[in-house]
């Protein structure tokens, strides 16, 4: 396939067009806005009121908290205006078996001690008896343990707990709103509009979109993000899709909203069933519930009833099922087009990635953005580097998504037996046995997920390394015993000095009213 650029004569400025709103929409909207200059580059959004967006992605990881604070938004601010809650992992129930729960963190996870790998020394320690689970010594697996939270660059440094990181729960729709206000004042126009037809230039670039309101839009450089149906990058350029069914078989989702039971954990809680999981994610004024599931296992009634009979508080809609393609496009970029969200592929939200591959996707475009103002430029070199990241990062998160199902030791439903037995990607396969014979990690030096994260999956699924690196023999065991105690109780000592989420939230960062309810 073509990776190169095509399209209409320019006009004076050079004219980035973004077809999609919601959260993926206004995110590129919002980066492009502040990285390019308004008197040079003219960026266009194209929505309509009358489509409803899927509002993925109600949860996110850490590097969305680098993200906003790239575009100079206020992070209080932000949290206030979205009604959003402080997020330091996800809670992982009856996925090993049934009434085991596990967590998978964010941030540090122990320290070297004496210029040994801290699992390598936990390893040790488990052979001598000692049954601390290793997210014992993650701060913020402590601190979610007691339902506490601080933010933990405002710690001293030298607080245990300095170095947990977090992420958000937020409402997707506030956030998109929050997002288009900033980017609007920076420029970027809406239009509300629906695109009728998508017209191709001589060379199979997109060239003209023809909207409902009969004007006509041309553009240098087109993003999509129309969700899964791809309006340009699927049904314009056809660019193929590649499936991973074989790898993950969930292909529906029902979603809904409850009224707030006056929990708000620190951390999402996502529960397996019969079929697939249910995730919880409570935000300061609801909560967001869904089921992640396999039709061929589970009818979308019986999902429904699974999803209702788990849930807590009031219903605040009918619940809505989703159905979706688990993989991602041969090319996000294909010719002038750039596809983000789900218009590019998706993968089920069980480590909440959804935003993060949007931002990544937004972040390597601004890295490799093409010269527009070279009407017979050649971009199929940026194309094809953007497009190998892109594949990259998608490939990590499947294989790390993989990695929780593969290791289930649940025999209790077809649904599970399937799981156990699903072919591996080889670079999984790899990274299992690497892991299971010594705890060792190949991990990409631009990946998501570091080693402290790959530890807690792997660990927490049972996987736990045969062997320990012999160097730790040459150290004094007990003297690393000792430090690893004292660290333990450290930790723990200061997380419970640290207030209450909810006190933390309703101190600082309150959520306010939606300005739409008003």
């Amino acid at each position: 396939m073509t990776e190169g650029r095509g399209g209409p004569a320019r006009a004076a400025r050079k004219r980035v067009v973004i077809v999609g709103g919601g959260s993926t929409g206004w995110i590129a909207a919002a980066a492009l806005g502040r990285q390019l200059h308004a008197d040079e580059y003219a960026v266009t959004l194209v929505e309509s009121s009358d489509i409803g967006t899927i509002g993925v992605g109600e949860a996110v990881i850490p590097p969305f908290v680098t993200f906003i604070r790239n575009l100079g938004l206020d992070e209080q601010d932000f949290v206030r205006k979205t009604q959003a809650s402080f997020k330091l992992g996800i809670e992982f129930r009856n996925w090993l078996e049934k009434d085991h729960a596990y967590f998978h963190h964010f941030g540090a996870l122990g320290r070297s001690l004496d210029g040994h790998d801290f699992l390598q020394c936990w390893l040790k320690a488990r052979r001598h008896g000692d049954d601390a689970a290793l997210t014992d010594y993650a701060p913020a697996a402590v601190m979610a343990k007691y339902d506490r939270f601080f933010l933990p660059f405002r710690l001293p440094s030298e607080s245990a707990l300095a170095e947990a990181a977090y992420a958000f729960h937020f409402d997707a729709g506030l956030v998109g709103r929050y997002l288009r206000d900033f980017a609007e004042q920076r420029g970027v126009a809406r239009i509300d509009a629906r695109v009728t037809e998508v017209r191709l230039a001589e060379d199979g670039a997109i060239g003209v979109l023809v909207l409902d309101t009969g004007s006509e839009i041309e553009a240098d450089l087109f993003l999509d993000c129309s969700g899964f149906g791809g309006l340009l990058s699927e049904k314009a350029l056809q660019t193929p899709y590649e499936s991973w069914k074989d790898y993950l078989p969930c292909d529906k989702a029902v979603a809904l909203q409850t009224a707030h039971d006056g929990e708000i954990t620190p951390y999402t809680v996502s529960t397996a069933r019969d079929a697939g999981w249910t995730w919880r994610i409570p935000l300061q004024h609801r909560i967001g519930n869904g089921y992640v599931f396999s039709s061929a296992h589970c009818s979308d009634q019986e999902a429904i009833d699974t999803l209702v009979g788990a849930v807590e508080g009031e219903a605040l809609h009918e619940p809505r099922v989703i159905p979706f393609r688990t993989g991602m496009r041969d090319a996000l970029w294909n010719r002038n087009c750039v596809a983000l969200g789900l218009a590019g592929g998706f993968l089920e939200p069980l480590e909440s990635t959804a935003i993060h591959l949007v931002t990544r996707g937004v972040q390597f475009l601004l890295e490799l953005f093409p010269n527009l103002e070279n009407d017979h430029g050649d971009w199929s070199a940026l194309a094809h580097e953007y497009n190998a990241r892109m594949r990259r990062d998608y490939e990590e998160i499947r294989d790390f998504i993989i990695l929780h199902y593969c290791t289930t030791r649940r025999r209790d439903t077809e649904y599970w037996n399937l799981c156990r037995s699903l072919p591996l990607p080889d670079s999984l396969q790899e990274k299992i046995a690497l892991f299971a014979e010594r705890g060792e990690l190949r991990i990409v030096d631009d990946g998501l997920f570091r080693k402290p994260s790959w530890q807690a999956v792997f660990t927490g699924m049972g996987v736990v390394p045969r062997n320990y690196h012999p160097f730790v023999d040459l150290s004094d065991f007990r003297q690393l015993h000792a430090a690893m105690k004292a660290g333990r109780e450290h930790l723990d000592e200061a997380a419970r000095t640290l207030p209450l989420h909810r006190e933390f939230l309703a101190e600082h960062c309150p959520a306010e009213p939606d300005p739409m309810l008003r």
